[in-house]
């Protein structure tokens, strides 16, 4: 058993820069991990609050907000759960098969994770010396039966488990990796053996459609390695051709909430912090509203707040690229979304719902109904070729096509009823 740390260094990446610089020092404090800016990073005229209002730039212990254990910009930088698995299987091995992740504390997480994660953040055990803990040598094939023994509680040789536990800060429940290919930054998506239905191919589908009606997104492909799915999508968070990171919020971390607080995130709240905290409100408030009529047409329930995330530069949010639009299963009838949809508390996934409280996102009636009547369109029309492009069998398009995508009770009490 690793004996855990009490204290890690933050080192973060500043707008335009190549290289990192530390920030200031994490300390488990009883049950809550504080922060404090080291002099050196305060004294530069560059510096920037790793986010506002959470960790203002002063000299001092600054805790977690009310609610929280962890400050949000330093959890939303550190290993979800399939990341946590790969390190507790890193430094458990077979013990990590049937083990409790809070059998690890947050700062071991932190510290044993790859070092190239999401955002413009990384940790380290010394203030004066930034290591890199990347090992980038395992192809894509390698790194998905990495990915499987993992699932399936088998130890890896040291070379394929130092490569997967390159990518383990990246969020998720489900087996991925990072890898670069020409130049670009990705992360590998992989499908499981236990898949019960084609998972990847319907995020692929839903991933180019939402590109299709117009939203901003993520830019993905998909490939096949060793007759499985594998979904590539490029990362936003790097600089192509350079060094450089951007930082990166969840809006669980902009909501100023953690995991066993999500059910009380809210897309009109956010919808507020836009108009005051974002760059371009208004257009940003449409995208918002057109992204959640669209994870109901295509039926992506799972639509929760560390799925959404925004750029920080030190002032100003701005809405990230698209990302994890994934189907979820679903025989039809009622269901809901994962945030809440309007300020009274409606979360049901129904188009009618959504016009009503289109004004929270400063749209008419006219322009909401105007922007479900597009993605409808889109959606109709492009279907049988998005399907063609994914290699979507008639089984594989009989399960998706008005179960998730266009599910006939997104139209409950709408008037523009697809046929």
């Amino acid at each position: 058993m690793t004996s855990e740390p009490t204290e890690a260094f933050v080192w973060t990446w500043l707008p335009g820069a190549e290289e990192p610089v530390v920030a200031g020092r994490l300390e488990l404090a009883g049950g809550t991990v504080d922060y404090n800016y080291g002099r050196s990073y305060l004294s530069r005229d560059d510096a920037i609050p790793l986010y506002l209002p959470e960790l203002p730039l002063r000299v001092g212990t600054i805790a977690p907000l009310p609610g929280l254990t962890v400050p949000g910009c330093i959890k939303d930088a550190g290993p979800d759960a399939w990341g946590q698995r790969v390190v507790m299987q890193h430094l458990l091995g077979a013990g990590a098969q049937d083990g409790d992740p809070a059998a690890l504390g947050p700062l071991t997480y932190l510290l044993r994770s790859g070092s190239d994660r999401i955002g413009a953040l990384d940790f380290q055990e010394r203030p004066d010396l930034y290591v890199d803990r990347d090992e980038m040598s395992a192809t894509l094939a390698d790194l998905m039966q990495a990915a499987d023994a993992v699932n399936e509680g088998r130890i890896l040789p040291r070379a394929l488990d130092l490569a997967l536990l390159h990518g383990s800060s990246v969020g998720g429940a489900r087996p991925k990796a990072l890898l670069e290919d020409g130049g670009r930054a990705l992360i590998a998506k992989f499908s499981a053996s236990t898949d019960t239905y084609p998972i990847v191919k319907g995020e692929f589908a839903a991933m180019e459609l939402a590109a299709r009606v117009g939203l901003t997104v993520a830019h993905v492909e998909l490939r096949q390695v060793m007759g499985r799915d594998v979904l590539l999508v490029e990362r936003f968070d790097r600089v192509p051709r350079t060094k450089q990171r951007r930082a990166v919020l969840s809006a669980l971390t902009i909501l100023e909430l953690d995991e066993l607080m999500a059910r009380y995130a809210s897309y009109a709240d956010l919808a507020q912090i836009v108009r005051e905290r974002f760059v371009d409100a208004r257009a940003t408030l449409r995208e918002l509203f057109a992204r959640i009529v669209f994870n109901i047409l295509t039926g992506n329930s799972d639509d929760h707040a560390r799925n959404h995330a925004a750029f920080w530069d030190g002032q100003w949010l701005a809405l990230t690229p698209a990302y994890d639009i994934c189907p979820q299963p679903r025989a039809g009838g009622e269901t809901s979304q994962a945030m809440m949809i309007g300020a009274d508390g409606f979360r049901m996934s129904q188009l009618a719902g959504c016009v009503q409280r289109a004004a929270t996102y400063m749209l008419t009636e006219g322009e909401a109904r105007d922007l479900i009547a597009h993605q409808v369109q889109v959606i109709e029309r492009d279907w049988a070729e998005i399907c063609d492009a994914a290699r979507m069998t008639a089984v594989d398009r009989s399960f998706f096509w008005r179960r998730q995508f266009l599910n006939p009770y997104a139209f409950d009490g709408y008037s523009a009823i697809p046929a």
